[in-house]
């Protein structure tokens, strides 16, 4: 599998997982991306979309990313009380803890791609991944229910991880970390999505159709 071709597929369904996690956000009036996860990676797309800018095509799925991550992080600003982070209740903790985290993921991410000389940003985006894995399904698990989620959030969100995985395994199969990398989020990403589906389920929704539905629904 081309390496080019693996990432423009992946740009294409973490866009999808983006649109559809804004449009189920305004739908329940609520945030989809997790906190600390939504910090990270709005600061891996601005940083190689503009402080050190990837090449093309990909710093022009960057662009679309952070624009689209802007909207989610303005989602998360306006309800972030539906479900508090770290249960902050309290507006000026929230803010302040809101800021900190913003600003100890740009430089975590900005700083380890300089000291690693990694000018992709691999490291980073794979570790944040597995970070945003572990995080969405925590997030399910705080929940108990599908707010700001869905079955096709979970679908492209995991297929925007594997297929690249896929691509960088055959290109270099003996990569240790970024093996374990690649198949403990794999590991997480299907547990969410089996999760999402056995509650979409439970509520006698049909997962491959509720999209149609909610959408026939909105207009």
């Amino acid at each position: 599998m081309p390496i080019i071709f693996a990432l423009l597929l992946s740009g294409l369904f973490w866009t999808l997982t983006y649109l559809l996690i804004i449009a189920r956000g305004f739908q329940d009036k609520t945030y989809g991306m997790p906190f600390v996860a939504l910090c990270a990676n709005i600061s891996w797309e601005f940083i190689f979309a503009f402080v050190l800018p990837q090449t093309r095509p990909q710093v022009f799925v960057n662009y679309v990313w952070f624009a689209l991550d802007c909207v989610i992080l303005f989602q998360f600003l306006k309800y972030w009380r539906s479900d508090p982070p770290l249960n902050l209740r309290d507006a000026k903790w929230f803010y302040l803890i809101f800021v900190v985290t913003l600003a100890a993921s740009f430089l975590a991410v900005l700083l380890l791609s300089l000291d690693l000389q990694d000018k992709e940003g691999k490291y980073a985006a794979y570790g944040q991944n597995l970070l945003m894995s572990v995080l969405f399904v925590t997030m399910f698990l705080r929940r108990g229910n599908l707010a700001g989620q869905s079955f096709y959030i979970a679908l492209f969100k995991l297929l925007g991880t594997l297929i690249p995985s896929i691509a960088f395994f055959l290109l270099r199969p003996n990569a240790w970390l970024f093996d374990f990398l690649y198949v403990t989020i794999f590991i997480f990403d299907f547990t969410y999505l089996i999760l999402v589906y056995r509650m979409t389920r439970e509520l006698g929704l049909n997962p491959w159709t509720d999209l149609l539905r909610r959408a026939k629904h909105a207009t």
